[in-house]
């Protein structure tokens, strides 16, 4: 079954109004890093219509991803970027889905992310992490970079939160917990915390001025 590209806007515009549905379809999101959180925040911005997703990944699916990314059997061995189109456009066949397999560096972020309005870092390295947010800060006028840090384990997932930290750079997780022995990354933690990025995205889309 293949419903129309009518059929899917008219449920989601039932959803969510027209005016709302209208912003969603222009927003131009990157998603940097797709593993467990990465993945995951791609799905719930695919499911509510986000017409333009940007996915930025240079790794391949393994069987180690499997207990907390948006991943099947099927992908294993396939880059991640063709893996998680190939499932967003089973949600949505008429999304805009752009693809890079390459590793974000400070030499490619300006170009790599020129045509993007909100980038989702989602990298597991800290380093890299800080390369991307301070590289869009700093290089990326008027750009606004969605970060996370801290969801390692299974404690509170009250503990989980999101904070502005300046106009264009927002943190979502517990800033604090790190992945070890008997408290890795584990599914239910790290979809708390993507939901925390994939929500923020939406209001800053809907509200954009």
């Amino acid at each position: 079954m293949r419903l129309t590209r009518e059929e899917i806007q008219e449920a989601l515009r039932e959803r969510h109004t027209n005016q709302i549905q209208d912003r969603l379809e222009q927003g131009k999101v990157a998603v940097a890093g797709l593993g467990g959180l990465g993945s995951n925040v791609a799905f719930s911005l695919a499911r509510i219509g986000v017409g333009h997703l940007h996915l930025i990944d240079f790794d391949r699916v393994d069987i180690s991803n499997l207990n907390r990314q948006q991943y099947l059997m099927r992908h294993i061995g396939m880059y991640k970027t063709e893996a998680l189109k190939e499932e967003l456009l089973e949600i949505n066949p008429y999304l805009e889905i752009r693809t890079d397999c390459v590793r974000v560096t400070e030499d490619n972020l300006e170009e790599l992310f020129r045509e993007d309005e909100i980038v989702c870092e989602a990298f597991d390295v800290p380093e890299c992490k800080a390369m991307l947010v301070n590289g869009i800060l700093e290089r990326c006028p008027g750009k606004t970079i969605v970060s996370a840090s801290g969801m390692a384990g299974y404690g509170s997932s009250n503990a989980i939160h999101t904070r502005k930290i300046t106009k264009h750079f927002y943190l979502c997780g517990d800033e604090v917990s790190d992945s070890r022995a008997g408290l890795g990354l584990m599914a239910p933690r790290v979809m708390i915390c993507a939901g925390h990025e994939a929500n923020l995205i939406t209001q800053l889309i809907i509200e954009k001025e």
